[in-house]
């Protein structure tokens, strides 16, 4: 009885040994976390202009950079922003596929364009936040997939709004012209964005928001409008339901366009909006204010205006849509790997100068 009892305490006491070392051991299997660094720790494509401090330091494996999602530094909340939206879209989708027969009914296609269009622009962002900060490679290559993901979700935009909220008048103007027309104004988009990142300390400020700020203001013009001539309408009905979701899309578009354009919290504050308060975060949260609005919109007028988009799209039009959906994004992906070359040898041309 004593014997057995000694080996119960034996194997207690070792039991304990092995408890008070796991802290230890998860010590040492994670990686070391290095504390932010100033911008001028960094190179030069990665500052944000008024933002000092918080950067990541280059160079560091991988896990690094995916465990600095819990790590406070100057993109956090840019990055949390997005992942949240990503989520809350997720939810959203299957809630549709509830209610909407997304396989079988092709009037339906262009609401799934625009939700998995929004899904891509959200996840492509995290991707760029979160693992752009490695080296320079890196972070032209995840901002460039960015960039599809924006040209991505134009496309979606255009699509649904074209095909559930435009009238009769309008789609008798546009009719075989709006969407070849949209779906080259998201390919120059991304050119645009893709030209003014690499092109991003080569020129002054206001030359670079050229190439990111009027392709996607154009497009954005160009596809708002059967929802903007529609809001004008005096014909529409005041009950519509979706009247004041398409109202909410066009006005946090606004905002969120407004802050992109002008970090005006940053320069008005420099240096005290490193971790929060930056004019990206909030365009960050005005943007997936939109989404939702434009997808609960796009989804009332799926419901309600089937009676008249049934009669102005013909059969397989909604496949047509999906296959130039599919040619926007490979032509994007084409324009990037093109761009990504020319960053290639740039970089390399710049490590051989030093």
């Amino acid at each position: 009885m004593a014997t057995i009892a000694m080996e119960r305490l034996g194997r207690l006491f070792i039991s304990l040994q092995q408890i008070r070392q796991v802290p230890r051991m998860l010590t040492e299997a994670a990686p070391s976390m290095p504390g932010t660094v100033r911008d001028a720790d960094v190179p030069e494509s990665f500052r944000e202009r008024y933002i000092c401090m918080g950067y990541r330091p280059t160079d560091q494996n991988w896990r690094y950079y995916f465990l600095s999602l819990f790590q406070r530094h100057n993109e956090t909340i840019n990055i949390w922003t997005h992942l949240l939206a990503f989520l809350i879209l997720l939810v959203k989708l299957c809630q549709l596929t509830e209610n909407v027969d997304f396989v079988n009914d092709h009037h339906s296609w262009p609401l799934l364009i625009l939700v998995l269009s929004s899904l891509t622009y959200s996840a492509f962002s995290v991707a760029a936040h979160l693992l752009g900060g490695k080296c320079e490679l890196s972070h032209y290559t995840f901002y460039f997939l960015d960039y599809v993901g924006v040209a991505q979700y134009q496309y979606g935009s255009a699509v649904v709004h074209f095909y559930y909220a435009v009238d009769e008048g309008f789609h008798k103007h546009i009719h075989g012209v709006f969407m070849p027309v949209a779906a080259t104004l998201s390919c120059l988009s991304c050119l645009g964005c893709c030209y003014g990142k690499v092109q991003n300390h080569n020129f002054s400020v206001w030359v670079r928001k050229v190439g990111h700020v009027i392709p996607s203001a154009v497009a954005y013009a160009w596809d708002i409008s059967p929802v903007v001539r529609r809001l004008l309408s005096s014909s529409e009905a005041s009950d519509d339901p979706a009247l004041i979701f398409h109202f909410g899309q066009v006005a946090f578009f606004l905002s969120c366009a407004f802050f992109f354009a002008f970090p005006i919290v940053e320069r008005c504050c420099p240096g005290r909006c490193n971790f929060i308060g930056q004019s990206h975060q909030i365009f960050h949260v005005f943007l997936s204010f939109c989404t939702l609005c434009q997808i609960q919109a796009s989804y009332l007028d799926y419901v309600g205006r089937r009676w008249l988009y049934s009669s102005l799209h013909g059969t397989g039009e909604a496949g047509l849509f999906v296959r130039l959906y599919v040619f926007t994004l490979i032509a994007c992906v084409l324009i990037i790997t093109l761009m990504l070359r020319k960053v290639k040898q740039v970089l390399d041309l710049k490590s051989k100068c030093m």
